[in-house]
């Protein structure tokens, strides 16, 4: 009996650990569409906030994720710092640097969230 009760927990720990990285990779990702849609428009202020918020959810989930979605999460993590690197900086080219590593960030958390 304590097998099975050992187990159950197991298992609950487990869905609960894959429902908490899916709910920090989506908040993730959409906050990664909107500094990509934000930096598309020029306005780097408000992309740059996105790309933030994107970068604490991203790595809330990588915290948990596992295997190829841990990979893809830390990939992420890594576009995401640079998007923001990026939008910290003026200019026209930084902005366009910044989205264009947010656009790879988008990518990986939809691979890496499957």
């Amino acid at each position: 009996m304590k097998k099975i009760a050992l187990v159950c927990v197991g298992l609950f720990l487990f869905m609960s650990s894959a429902v908490f990285a899916e709910k920090h990779a989506d908040a993730a990702l959409e906050h990664t569409q909107m500094a990509v849609e934000r930096g598309k428009a020029g306005h780097g202020p408000i992309m740059l906030q996105h790309a933030t918020e994107a970068l604490i959810h991203a790595k809330k989930a990588a915290e948990v994720a596992k295997g190829e979605s841990k990979t893809h999460m830390d990939a992420a993590v890594k576009s995401l710092e640079s998007s923001i690197e990026h939008g910290k900086m003026q200019g026209a080219e930084h902005v366009k640097a910044a989205t264009k590593a947010a656009e790879e960030a988008a990518e990986h958390i939809k691979a890496g969230n499957h």
